[in-house]
């Protein structure tokens, strides 16, 4: 927003962006929309000499912008979207902290106590998909008692993947591991939750059928303590229109 301030609009620019992250979330790639008024008898921008110059003035941030559209007046970047992808990245086979290779310190989760049983997460994961109440799956913030709990996960994966520059330290035959959800809109948490659900069913803290009854329980406080799955490895992916 400050970026595009700087473009001297003759109306205070307001971002709206598509999705929020919590602390410690990655977003790969997300989307905004905002509207930009000229002086008068100067021309409107257009979409590349917007994103070069919105660009120039992030050259010191960790953010680019990859596209600009120009878009109906009715378009909202948020409440258009057709569906949000999020990725978890797992890595299996650390014994203790200290064997997470440094550059994957805080991109992803390594559960401790051995490898997941991977299959019977992939029993338990075709639980989630569809339309379902997800209040279990859900923190409870100031939002909540506003936003029905129930959503549409469209789709649900755990598939194998791989570390940055893994293939130098395929000796300590750690697994990089992604679980990819994607819906049109999540609740507060309930990817975070829903990872580690099924991580513990990985772990054999679960059993698959027992996603099955949280569902049913309808009860955020319902939700096995300690097993929701920390923020550091979960990627916004991308936001579809």
């Amino acid at each position: 927003q400050k970026a595009a301030q700087n473009l001297k609009p003759i109306v205070p620019i307001k971002f709206h962006i598509s999705s929020r992250t919590d602390a410690g979330v990655h977003a790969l790639c997300n989307s905004a929309h905002f509207d930009i008024q000229r002086a008068a008898g100067k021309p409107a921008f257009d979409e590349k000499q917007l994103m070069y110059s919105l660009n120039r003035h992030l050259r010191s941030e960790p953010i680019r912008i990859l596209r600009a559209y120009r878009v109906t007046d009715s378009f909202h970047a948020r409440f258009s979207a057709l569906s949000r992808t999020y990725i978890y990245r797992l890595l299996m086979g650390c014994t203790h902290h200290s064997e997470i290779p440094v550059f994957e310190k805080d991109l992803c989760w390594a559960p401790m106590g051995g490898y997941l049983n991977v299959p019977a997460m992939q029993d338990a994961a075709q639980f989630l998909l569809g339309t379902h109440d997800f209040s279990t799956f859900r923190s409870l913030n100031s939002e909540t008692p506003f936003r029905s709990p129930v959503r549409t996960i469209l789709q649900v994966d755990i598939q194998p993947s791989s570390g940055f520059l893994s293939h130098h330290y395929e000796h300590r035959r750690l697994e990089f591991w992604e679980v990819k959800f994607r819906s049109r809109s999540f609740l507060y948490r309930q990817v975070r939750r829903m990872v580690g659900a099924l991580v513990a069913v990985g772990q054999g803290k679960l059993t698959p059928h027992h996603i099955k009854e949280l569902l049913e329980m309808k009860d955020s406080r319902a939700f096995p303590s300690n097993a929701m799955a920390p923020p550091s490895g979960l990627f916004l992916k991308s936001v579809e229109y």
